[in-house]
């Protein structure tokens, strides 16, 4: 049995996923405290810790990083960044990660990404998240039969009063003071902007 030896000297590293993922390279003063696994409330499903995924992106591990379940978890509570003893600005690297896996187009997590994307068309469109036709099209969006094992959640949201069955199913309430077409187009396009110059 052989076994895979790295060559963790600075040299033979690739720092371009690093530089790429995070410009001030901030991300390399990380120490390995664990501060961040330690933070994380989602770090038990994850496939590598946050502290592991940060050492990865150190060493230059572009293809492990992006094929990973891990960053699409996060939560975006910010408890890494703000107990970061190094002020890293992890969530923001996270951020950039997501962005970098769609871009490349990594197929692994297409439903997170299909996921994000309705979303984001719904409260684009109502200002707030409308539970009925975000889910609806995140299933057009990857297998409608899926939606099959959600139908006990469905009921359960229907007798709570998360849905309600006045002329045809919807949910409720609406908050019409920000809903309407096209009311939020000018944050979303300022947004993208943003982005683009990241």
């Amino acid at each position: 049995m052989t076994q895979e030896i790295l060559d963790l000297t600075a040299p033979t590293l690739d720092r371009s996923f690093l530089v790429a993922l995070a410009p001030d390279e901030k991300l390399r003063t990380c120490i390995q405290c664990g501060t961040c696994t330690a933070s994380c409330a989602s770090a038990y499903a994850m496939e590598y810790t946050p502290r592991q995924m940060w050492r990865m992106v150190q060493l230059g591990l572009k293809e492990e990083v992006l094929n990973s379940k891990t960053f699409w978890l996060c939560s975006t509570c910010y408890s890494c960044s703000v107990r970061c003893p190094r002020g890293i600005p992890l969530l923001e690297t996270i951020g950039a990660l997501k962005r970098m896996a769609i871009a490349e187009r990594i197929g692994p997590y297409k439903e997170s990404i299909n996921f994000y994307r309705a979303f984001m068309d719904v409260v684009r469109r109502y200002g707030r998240v409308d539970e009925l036709e975000f889910m609806t099209r995140y299933f057009l969006s990857t297998n409608i039969f899926s939606i099959i094992g959600y139908v006990p959640l469905g009921l359960a949201m229907l007798m709570h009063g998360k849905v309600t069955i006045k002329g045809g199913l919807r949910m409720a309430p609406r908050l019409v003071g920000i809903s309407g077409a096209g009311r939020l187009d000018a944050l979303f396009r300022k947004v993208e902007e943003l982005e683009a110059e990241q």
